[in-house]
């Protein structure tokens, strides 16, 4: 697609020709301007102004940023070309003493009029590419202004900018059209949500909910500890106003490569898979723990599709960029504050404030369990007749939840149904060449799920210290295994459960009489 450079020119605007009179005749041709040059109407005019035109474009263009700096770029990456029929029309009509063009010079007669227009067609097809580039380097999202905890400091926001595409395309064009060789990139400012004027005195005193969850340090899980530390930092320090809900997609924003995560497991539709981005769930998993026991309201919140090792059924929260959120609303009148960290191996998340006056207990129960199916996969990579246990099963779980907010004398109980789905089976079975010797199988390393059948959890105030908590996390837990805490509960309820002979093609797990 061209877009033409003279295109708004002033000569859309000229007066309408009338009849030369024998004076116009006699009148000798302007001196024009061209390209910063004066460019006499003589023969040979057409052939100078196209090779003036012609080293013009054999330049560099700048591109001007919003900070004054600029980004050098060739004629030909703009798609800019030469109009020569344009070009030749022009310099005839100013020629000619009956042409508008000429009665225009004539009648206007300042320097401004007295300059000819560049006529240089721009491709946008050959420019767009150029601009999307920039457009990936120099957009930037707005930061919220934030505490720093560890420095004990406010940090000011920072305005985000976007760049407008086709605004800096008209621009370019019509820098071209005047024969410049810079035009500003224009840019539309993102304003930050949270600006420093708002939180300037936010008080972060008291510890109103505290919750951790473990992570591996191991070499093998570096990148999923990459990411852990990544996410947390987008939301450390984040303050929530009374009132506000707190967004976790909106706050942590994409995990992808662009914003600098790896590749790490991932759960998708209940396998365990290499994703962008792994580990994210369990920084949001961690601060659900800490904002539910902190008294927050949970607006949205989702489990997994399958349980997670490093917390507790009913204590997790899944998220997927875009679409499956961790959303939270501060109840109090008072702003609450953030806090996340990723070190030694203890992910930690505490929602701080001035004061804490409630105790909150987690009353989770186990309603029933939904039994997970095997399903063999022929695999070319092992040897005929071996078998690998690729994934582990687990159990589905129906649970209740209830949370109990003790203020004073007043208490508010909540409750949530939640459904984590079974998790098939995956045994791959071999059917390459090969004896069996030559393979050593490994497999899943997960044993068999266990969790409490009914499972309470209390932080708070200590009545029996007068009401006060030095760290506010000091959890007061009961557990009840129930008949789905124990190994061997998913062998009993008829569930095939994996041992190493089968690797060799032995009974079948399914085929067992229960113990």
């Amino acid at each position: 697609m061209l877009i033409a450079a003279t295109a708004g020119i002033a000569i859309g605007v000229l007066l309408v020709p009338r009849a030369p009179t024998p004076r116009d005749a006699q009148e000798p041709p302007p001196t024009l301007t061209f390209l910063g040059a004066p460019l006499p109407l003589e023969d040979g005019a057409i052939e100078q102004a196209f090779e003036r035109a012609r080293r013009y474009l054999t330049g560099d263009f700048q591109l001007v940023l919003p900070d004054g700096s600029q980004r050098a770029v060739k004629f030909s990456r703009l798609g800019a070309q030469i109009d020569r029929v344009r070009l030749t029309a022009l310099i005839r009509d100013a020629r000619d003493p009956t042409s508008p063009l000429r009665l225009a010079l004539r009648k206007k007669g300042s320097p401004d009029h007295t300059a000819l227009p560049v006529p240089v067609a721009v491709d946008a097809d050959e420019l767009l590419p150029s601009l999307l580039v920039l457009k990936d380097e120099f957009d930037r999202a707005p930061v919220d202004a934030r505490l720093d905890l560890e420095k004990k400091q406010l940090v000011p926001e920072v305005l985000g900018q976007l760049l407008d595409v086709d605004a800096s395309l008209a621009a370019i064009a019509v820098a071209l059209q005047r024969g410049e060789t810079r035009a500003n990139l224009v840019f539309e400012p993102r304003h930050p949500k949270r600006r420093a004027t708002e939180i300037g005195d936010v008080k972060f005193d008291a510890m109103l909910g505290a919750f951790e969850t473990r992570y591996n340090r191991a070499e093998r899980y570096l990148a999923r500890t990459f990411n852990l530390r990544l996410a947390a930092s987008k939301l450390d320090g984040y303050v929530l106003l009374p009132g506000e809900v707190f967004d976790f997609n909106g706050v942590v924003g994409p995990r992808d490569e662009a914003n600098g995560y790896k590749v790490a497991k991932v759960i998708a539709e209940g396998e365990l898979v290499d994703g962008i981005g792994g580990g994210t769930c369990q920084i949001s998993g961690t601060l659900h723990g800490a904002t539910f026991f902190a008294g927050l309201e949970i607006v949205e919140r989702y489990p997994h599709t399958r349980p997670s090792s490093y917390i507790k059924m009913g204590l997790d929260a899944t998220v997927v960029y875009p679409t499956i959120n961790f959303r939270v609303r501060n109840p109090y009148p008072f702003p609450v504050v953030l806090h996340q960290t990723v070190k030694n191996g203890i992910v930690r998340a505490e929602v701080l404030g001035p004061a804490r006056t409630r105790t909150i207990t987690l009353i989770r129960r186990i309603t029933s369990a939904i039994p997970y199916e095997e399903v063999e996969r022929p695999d070319a990579s092992l040897p005929q007749g071996s078998r690998v246990l690729s994934q582990r099963g687990v159990p589905g779980f129906r649970l209740h939840r209830y949370r109990i907010v003790r203020d004073g004398a007043h208490a508010v109980r909540e409750r949530w149904n939640d459904l984590y789905p079974p998790t098939t089976q995956i045994v791959r079975v071999g059917t390459g060449e090969g004896g069996r010797e030559s393979v050593r199988p490994a497999d899943d390393p997960m044993p068999e799920y266990v969790a409490d059948e009914l499972l309470v959890m209390t932080q708070g105030l200590d009545p029996e210290r007068g009401g006060k908590s030095d760290s506010g996390d000091d959890f007061q837990e009961w557990r009840d295994p129930g008949k789905y805490g124990r190994y061997g509960w998913t062998e009993a309820a008829g569930m095939p459960l994996w041992r190493p002979e089968d690797r060799e093609g032995g009974a079948s797990a399914k085929s067992r009489p229960a113990p």
